[in-house]
């Protein structure tokens, strides 16, 4: 018997000197619902094809809908921060509901991987990295293609929110940079049904381009709604549209249509020294495996580039603290900081204290729609 408490006191002994395990727990917020469900539910799907461990070290994974509201994402963010213990918070795919998230971040020292291309002041982001390429970046790749095509003037028709007024910014300030004036500028709600007051003017305005700033399926209601207008010029679309549900919803109106993207939606397009074409090939393959032919989408290729963030920085904040602490959330915003320069399917990324976007200008690949599937536009 003696024998037997001897050999317990010394298991006890072996497991309280052990360093004890804790599940690295993520809280993502997306819109499954709402007006941008055609962004969330393939990050969604993506996020189903994580594995279940990193490092050793099991993950648990945790998915509201934030039903394209910010009032319900920042709801979610709290509970994420203050019920579940989060490492880590990812979202959302909207960039209405992922900007006041950035407040619970900083509040809470928890890293934000936001899923939309947000514009906070200088100085708050300290705890926000953005997925997606910034709107400056894929307003240069756009630009770039107009002045090829001797685009002079654009007219623009765009979001009432942060998402068009961030795009109206940037695509003036390149615009003219480069010799090419907005002349004409419209909006609408994301909950809009129809914009044809707003395409009649613009139609009008005859501007050489037109510029469609929406998202998800969302983007061929404004897009069609200028075609049947009339309007025969060039027209361009934003990242956030840079999914299949513009072709599903837009039919035969969205043909032709210049896209903006990351290179993760077109791997198998890209010329074999492009950077990305590997893991853009790899995230392709194995997305549309499991959800079938063509469903590849701008947005679930940002919930593939968080994998290889966590893969790449979690290592390293485990040498210095256990998941589940303040000091293991300050050690992966310092490892997501010093990561370096890091092959994602969307392009080079190379985060810095300084610097939380990360893309350098040549990220933007510009697609066009050819019988209802994507080409390279140049």
């Amino acid at each position: 018997m003696k024998f037997i408490k001897t050999l317990v006191a010394a298991a006890a002994t072996l497991l309280a000197a052990a360093p004890a395990l804790a599940d690295i727990t993520i809280g993502i917020t997306l819109p499954l619902t709402g007006p941008a469900s055609g962004l969330g539910i393939p990050m969604q799907n993506q996020f189903k094809l994580w594995p279940a461990s990193i490092a050793g070290e099991k993950l648990n994974v945790i998915i509201l809908d934030d039903a394209t509201d910010p009032t319900k994402g920042v709801q979610n963010a709290r509970r994420f921060v203050t019920e579940d213990k989060v490492d880590l918070i990812i979202g959302s795919a909207a960039t209405p509901v992922a900007i006041p998230i950035a407040d619970v971040a900083a509040e809470s020292a928890t890293v934000q991987l936001a899923a939309s291309p947000i514009g906070l002041p200088p100085g708050k982001d300290g705890w926000t990295f953005r997925l997606p390429q910034s709107n400056d970046v894929m307003a240069h790749a756009m630009v770039g293609l107009m002045k090829k095509q001797g685009v002079k003037t654009v007219g623009f028709l765009g979001y009432t929110d942060a998402y068009g007024e961030q795009w109206l910014k940037a695509i003036t300030a390149e615009g003219e940079k480069n010799g090419i004036k907005i002349v004409a500028t419209e909006r609408f709600a994301r909950s809009d049904t129809g914009v044809t007051a707003q395409a009649l003017k613009l139609t009008a305005a005859n501007p050489d381009a037109m510029l469609i700033v929406a998202s998800g399926s969302g983007a061929a209601m404004p897009h069609k709604a200028v075609v049947e207008r009339g309007y025969k010029g060039k027209i361009y679309q934003t990242h956030a549209a840079a999914t299949r549900d513009l072709m599903r919803v837009g039919g035969k109106d969205v043909e032709g249509a210049f896209v903006v993207s990351g290179p993760a939606v077109v791997g198998e397009l890209l010329p074999d020294a492009h950077p990305s074409k590997k893991v853009a090939m790899d995230f392709v393959a194995k997305y549309e495996k499991a959800y079938g032919a063509g469903s590849r989408n701008q947005f679930a290729g940002h919930a593939y580039d968080a994998l290889v963030v966590l893969e790449k920085t979690v290592p390293v904040a485990l040498k210095k603290a256990k998941p589940g602490t303040k000091e293991f959330r300050a050690a992966l915003k310092d490892a997501i900081e010093g990561m370096g320069r890091t092959v994602f399917a969307h392009g080079i990324m190379n985060w810095t204290k300084d610097d939380h976007w990360g893309y350098t200008l040549e990220t933007g690949v510009m697609l066009k729609v050819v019988n209802a599937d994507w080409a390279l536009a140049n």
